[in-house]
């Protein structure tokens, strides 16, 4: 059992300490989920500022795309595609980011198109500022602190698809400490070892909460500012 004097989480059925795989486990599951949320981030922020920015038919791709794309189910649809062309690193954080920037483009579009209608964004505008500076000055900031709000939540999302794949051996490659491979591979000594299981469950449990607790906090802090108003 656990809590030994040797191994603190005491050795998985292969005499590996489970410890320094829950560890390992934790730098690969939380990479995933950092750099799909950056590509996301990036991804469906650009896209948004563009549509925020532009009117006709630019506008109306890009709400057409994220319109599709959320049409879709994303974790069978990552399945699909993480079938086709292979498990890895890249390809999971590749298909993760590129499968979840839609959430991103969405809210940050509605609150770019208010901010475009601010006063010192038209001034900056008849000022004669380039929209690349309009945007990346004067939009940008404006959009930061829901931005922040998203970035909380859309990462607990992206450890909880990672875990999910790499337990259908579709992530992480086989073998490899990440949470999800650790919990499939628990999967036989449930009624012998069940801390074997229990351990990377938890894990998940307190990043996601975590996370969580994180975006709800930024958005009580939101909340809070804008009852106040500006100094």
């Amino acid at each position: 059992p656990p809590f030994g004097p040797d191994h603190w989480l005491r050795t998985d059925a292969l005499g590996r300490d489970l410890r320094a795989r829950l560890v390992t486990g934790l730098e690969w599951s939380i990479a995933v989920a950092v750099v799909s949320t950056a590509i996301a981030c990036t991804i469906g922020t650009v896209l948004a500022l563009l549509a925020a920015e532009r009117a006709g038919w630019v506008r109306g791709l890009v709400l057409q795309t994220v319109d599709a794309f959320l049409s879709f189910p994303g974790l069978v649809v990552a399945i699909a595609v993480i079938a086709a062309v292979g498990h890895g690193f890249w390809p999971l954080v590749l298909t993760l980011g590129g499968l979840s920037w839609p959430v991103f483009a969405r809210v940050i579009y509605a609150e770019a198109s208010s901010l475009m209608q601010r006063d010192y964004v038209l001034a900056a505008r008849l000022a004669g500022s380039s929209r690349t500076r309009v945007l990346a000055g004067h939009v940008l900031p404006g959009v930061a602190p829901t931005l922040l709000v998203i970035l909380a939540f859309h990462l607990a999302d992206m450890l909880v698809a990672e875990s999910a794949l790499s337990f259908l051996g579709l992530g992480a490659p086989l073998g490899a400490p990440s949470l999800g491979n650790m919990l499939a591979e628990s999967r036989q000594y449930l009624y012998v070892a069940p801390w074997l299981m229990f351990v990377p469950a938890c894990a998940i449990v307190l990043v996601v909460v975590s996370a969580n607790l994180l975006g709800d906090g930024l958005t009580e802090r939101l909340r809070g500012r804008a009852r106040r108003g500006p100094a």
